[in-house]
């Protein structure tokens, strides 16, 4: 069987055979064709280091209706190299030398075919050169040259190692969330207690990014000490002096209540010293609204945000509860752009089981959500999360849902649950999450010290579209 018409089995991990220097024949054959993408292109910068601009812009941008020029010698040069090492001669090649001249460039979505002949055997030191060809899908020559190799010389029988399957890790979903406010201006936002440099230097830099004009409330002193100590420049910004974290969460909720604030951000204090103050009867932020917690989540093995919701505030939420909940991230996702949001009601199973309660509140909220109490979204649930998640497994098990494998929003049983899963998707999956509170007067950004920059900066850009959205009547009434 001639080297180019080798068995498909060459690279599923069955046995194959190399081509020892004494079967080489001159005029002998092999090819190997594939299709270009730009997860090759970023598969390549990122083992190579090339990271010129215009491979990436060829990947995602056109000029004049046409591909911009990439790099001609990446994949011609690869797809040969792939030839010789797994093709002709086979295992044990030895790669030496080249000259290749690239004549066509090469672009997202060509296929192109490399093909080695050999044209030169020396028996001294059993070098081969073979004569090399690169065409596209077209029948236009992209690479043309020769390539020298040390070929094997004995026969070697071997189980080929299946490839690896690879998935890149993107974070181009939240980068995208951030340019959807360039054209905003940057929210007035109160900032309680920035007395770390975590806190403090995630205002700035949300400041600096056009995100948020905070205002810093907190002792003063103790501010621009940790300012001075980081390096940090607090001279465009406003500060609120105040002596401790309670009178700072006191005086940031008033800042938003009075409206000097549209937004209101954690800084080093806990959590629940600012909720008590945003959750105050007469003084606080409290709508109708119960006040709630989502996570936006990035996924790279995912093809949109995720909205994970509660994870950080309502512990053990009863129905009333989850209506506002999901309500809120469904309005949430609206502001993100999706229309007319999905949302998966999560619980251990997907049927309903009087001794689990979260699927009887499931069904009751899918019911709601018929007869008009919940607007804006589609639900469904009980679903378990494998069948929520992946329209696979609800077809398995026979489940046909509007919802089932392309939620927007996961409304999960209760606070234990959802913190777990955001966290899981965050270190075991490599997720970005950007983490708001709603159902107040004003978005409230909740932040972590293991918060990354992207994620705080991403944390302000929801607040931001949120707090812009507040402006259109439909969602300014349903905060009321």
């Amino acid at each position: 069987m001639p080297a180019s018409e080798g068995p498909a089995a060459r690279r599923t991990g069955a046995a194959v055979e190399n081509v020892p220097f004494d079967e080489i024949r001159i005029g002998q054959s092999a090819s190997l064709s594939r299709r270009l993408t730009s997860t090759e292109i970023e598969l390549f910068a990122t083992v190579s280091g090339d990271i010129d601009p215009t491979h990436f812009d060829a990947a995602f941008a056109a000029d004049g209706g046409h591909p911009k020029v990439i790099g001609h010698g990446m994949w011609s040069g690869a797809l040969i190299s792939g030839v010789l090492g797994t093709r002709l001669p086979g295992a044990g090649t030895i790669y030496v030398g080249q000259d290749l001249r690239f004549r066509r460039p090469v672009s997202p979505g060509d296929e192109v075919t490399a093909t080695v002949t050999v044209i030169e055997k020396r028996p001294a030191d059993t070098v081969v050169v073979f004569d090399c060809v690169c065409v596209n899908q077209h029948g236009d020559v992209v690479t043309t040259g020769t390539a020298r190799v040390i070929a094997p010389t004995r026969k070697v029988r071997l189980v080929a190692h299946a490839l690896p399957e690879i998935r890149m890790i993107r974070h181009d979903q939240h980068d995208a969330l951030l340019a959807r406010c360039h054209s905003l201006e940057p929210v007035p936002t109160a900032v309680a207690h920035p007395c770390d440099e975590s806190a403090l230097r995630g205002a700035v830099e949300a400041a600096a990014a056009g995100l948020i004009d905070p205002i810093l409330v907190g002792p003063e002193a103790r501010i621009r000490a940790v300012a001075d100590a980081h390096g940090l420049d607090l001279t465009p910004y406003r500060i609120v002096d105040v002596p401790h974290s309670h009178a700072a969460a006191e005086t940031a909720v008033a800042l938003a209540r009075s409206g000097d604030a549209a937004a209101l951000m954690k800084g080093s204090l806990h959590t629940d010293e600012l909720m008590a103050q945003v959750v105050r009867k007469e003084t606080g932020l409290r709508t109708a609204r119960r006040i709630s917690h989502v996570f936006v989540m990035n996924v790279p093995t995912y093809p949109k945000a995720l909205l994970v919701t509660d994870a950080a505030i309502n512990i053990q939420p009863t129905l009333e509860d989850k209506v506002h909940i999901v309500q809120n991230a469904i309005d949430l996702a609206r502001v993100l752009g999706v229309d007319v949001p999905k949302v998966a009601i999560l619980s251990a199973v997907e049927t309903l089981n009087p001794r689990i309660e979260t699927t009887l509140q499931a069904a009751a909220l899918c019911k709601m959500a018929d007869r008009g109490q919940i607007t804006g979204g589609i639900l469904d649930g009980p679903l378990a999360f494998d069948n929520a998640i992946s329209a696979e497994a609800a077809r398995t098990k026979g489940i046909t849902s509007p919802v089932a494998g392309q939620p927007d929003i996961l409304l999960v049983p209760n606070l234990e649950a959802g913190n777990m899963l955001a966290k899981q998707l965050s270190f075991l999956a490599n997720a970005d999450a950007a983490g708001i509170v709603l159902g107040a007067r004003v978005p409230i950004i909740l932040t972590s010290r293991a918060d990354s920059v992207r994620a705080r900066l991403a944390s302000c850009a929801v607040a931001a579209l949120m707090a812009g959205a507040r402006r259109a009547p439909a969602l300014a009434l349903a905060a009321e």
